[in-house]
């Protein structure tokens, strides 16, 4: 039997009610103002967001995508293990650990290898993308696929043979990793904020049903915090909180409604069946 009681509220039911509506909002937003950047085409994709000199968070660089986004299951793992190693005894489950490997492991399969490239990029390409490299000139050009499922740096020094003799280069040189556009590019920053903010509302929920416990009147030591487990699981609020901002501006401002949709639907259908 699960230690989770019954009568705990459904923390993880209620942040996908959160999510979803965080999602939608953000979503419509940047349809009604054209707010958000079709990441796929090629011949903008390349191209600072138009709001970027307005909206802080449609610069790619901005320190959320930057310091945050990009680094999210290293935050996210870090947060789980400072979790389950402080939890009480009675919370700590390997059903919990279990989980975590589990995402992982879907993480790694979407986002970064399945016997070659990632999920994600096997989607792009089935649903007709192309791997670009865009030139200093401003032009873009289509090369194997093959280039950028290995993430190979290309110049006309290593790849002569990909360039027509009549494009401009730079006298110093030129060298650019190639990525795929066109198809269906699933937004994978929603992707992986859905299943950071999931997975660590999951946690908390073992928290606060041992917390529950302990205050009821079948209470033991097993179900007590550990003087240190208040500061993790502050941690994953904080995480959680930092992850649903970052989910808002990535909905107003990158992505089509459909790839943002996509993106978060997997990982939904993922918690669903696991």
């Amino acid at each position: 039997m699960s230690n989770v009681p019954q009568t705990m509220p459904p923390l993880p039911r209620r942040m996908l009610v959160t999510l979803t509506a965080i999602i939608t909002c953000g979503t419509m937003y940047s349809v009604l103002y054209d707010t958000y950047l079709d990441t796929s085409n090629p011949l903008l994709t390349h191209l600072p967001h138009p709001l970027h000199h307005t909206h802080y968070f449609a610069s790619k660089r901005n320190l959320l995508n930057v310091v945050f986004t990009k680094k999210l299951w290293a935050w996210t793992s870090a947060a789980f293990f400072a979790s389950y190693f402080t939890s009480p005894p009675s919370a700590r489950l390997n059903q919990r650990l279990y989980k975590y490997f589990a995402a992982t492991t879907v993480w790694l399969l979407f986002t970064g290898w399945f016997f070659g490239p990632s999920l994600l990029d096997r989607l792009v390409t089935q649903t007709g993308g192309e791997c670009f490299v865009h030139l200093p000139s401003g032009a873009v050009v289509s090369i194997p696929s093959e280039l950028c499922y290995t993430k190979s740096t290309i110049s006309l020094q290593s790849h002569p043979l990909l360039f027509p003799a009549a494009l401009q280069f730079p006298e110093d040189g030129w060298s650019q990793m190639p990525r795929l556009r066109r198809g269906h590019d699933v937004s994978g920053h929603l992707f992986l904020l859905t299943l950071s903010v999931l997975f660590l509302t999951e946690q908390l929920h073992y928290s606060f049903a041992s917390q529950s416990r302990s205050a009821g009147p079948t209470a033991n030591t097993d179900d007590k915090w550990p003087a240190n487990h208040k500061w993790a699981v502050l941690g994953d609020v904080v995480i959680i909180i930092v992850a649903l901002f970052a989910t808002y501006t990535t909905s107003i401002y990158f992505h089509t409604p459909l790839e943002k949709l996509t993106g978060f639907v997997i990982v939904c259908c993922w918690f669903a069946i696991v």
